[in-house]
């Protein structure tokens, strides 16, 4: 990775901010979905630099009251921003069909997908769907979402004619896994529960179902692509639920909120990544997941567990 200012082929690194990243790019024709903005962090500024690139920006969010706040805050500073705010809760799958219903009955289009939202190393907790909290949020609810707007997005890349852009925030964390990668028969057995694990499996299902996605798209011949990334080290209160790694977040962790943003405007929005598809990002770079990331069948098997789930009828 690109961590001490030294460019990548793309021509940035890990010291570029998402302004950066966006610099004379115009997104004006398009309407984007960033999925989970907390009262900081990089959802933030994700929204507020598409926002500044003329991109009509939906914050999809739990807390209703806490990201119009952020509204607010993007239009002091930017009035002519294009910002809604609509509310899910990622863990519930009747909040995700909620969610999904009254956007495709708004009439908007979709062009891009920004699967963003997260929870990190929590206490053994189920869901109100009775799945394990960090694949409920992590993986399952971005898996639901994206199938429930993918016509959506399949409508408005061929009546836009331009390509739709679907992509999930990973982390580096998805290399800290069980051996099989997803212990599917023991998502949630609390007897051997790791929530680092846990969290690493959840991270690298977002690689996995990126990349099998990605080869359906294809496969149908549909203009849309699908990725995933890794923001980099960011101080965020994802980490509320470990009071040492919150600690070390404030000391040691490499980027700030700005930086750790650049990944995901990057792929958001710039025309090097036209085209490219079932690729995993960090530092604004392509860049190398683990074996396990890139292992087709664990994919494929990953999408069929994840349909049952999502679907059971």
């Amino acid at each position: 990775m690109w961590i001490f200012g030294w460019k990548g082929p793309s021509g940035f690194s890990a010291r570029s901010t998402a302004e950066q990243v966006t610099q004379g790019i115009d997104g004006t024709a398009l309407t984007a979905i960033v999925i989970g903005l907390a009262s900081s962090g990089i959802g933030v500024e994700t929204a507020r630099v598409l926002a500044m690139r003329g991109v009509y920006v939906v914050m999809a969010v739990r807390n209703v009251e806490a990201a119009t706040k952020i509204k607010q805050t993007i239009l002091k500073e930017n009035p002519s921003a294009k910002l809604e705010v609509m509310q899910i809760d990622l863990s519930s799958m009747a909040s995700i069909r909620k969610f999904a219903s009254q956007y495709i009955s708004s009439g908007l289009p979709l062009n891009i997908l920004i699967n963003n939202a997260a929870v990190v190393i929590p206490p053994f907790t189920l869901s109100e769907d009775n799945i394990e909290l960090q694949f409920a949020t992590n993986h399952v609810g971005h898996f639901l979402l994206t199938d429930l707007l993918l016509e959506i997005m399949k409508n408005t890349a061929r009546e836009s004619n331009q390509e739709g852009r679907i992509f999930n925030v990973s982390s580096i964390g998805h290399h800290v896994v069980y051996r099989e990668g997803i212990r599917f028969d023991k998502i949630n057995d609390q007897s051997v529960y790791n929530k680092y694990i846990a969290y690493g499996q959840s991270k690298l299902a977002n690689i996995l179902h990126a990349n099998e996605l990605a080869r359906r798209l294809k496969e149908d011949g549909v203009d849309i692509t699908a990725n995933s990334l890794h923001p980099g080290g960011i101080a965020t209160n994802l980490a509320r639920h470990h009071s040492f790694v919150s600690l070390l977040s404030n000391f040691f962790l490499l980027k700030n909120h700005q930086q750790g943003a650049a990944t995901t405007c990057y792929v958001a929005l710039h025309p090097q990544v036209k085209g490219v598809t079932g690729q995993y990002f960090a530092d604004s770079n392509l860049a190398k997941p683990s074996s396990l990331a890139t292992n087709s069948e664990l994919g494929n098997k990953l999408w069929d567990f994840s349909f049952k789930l999502t679907f059971p009828n």
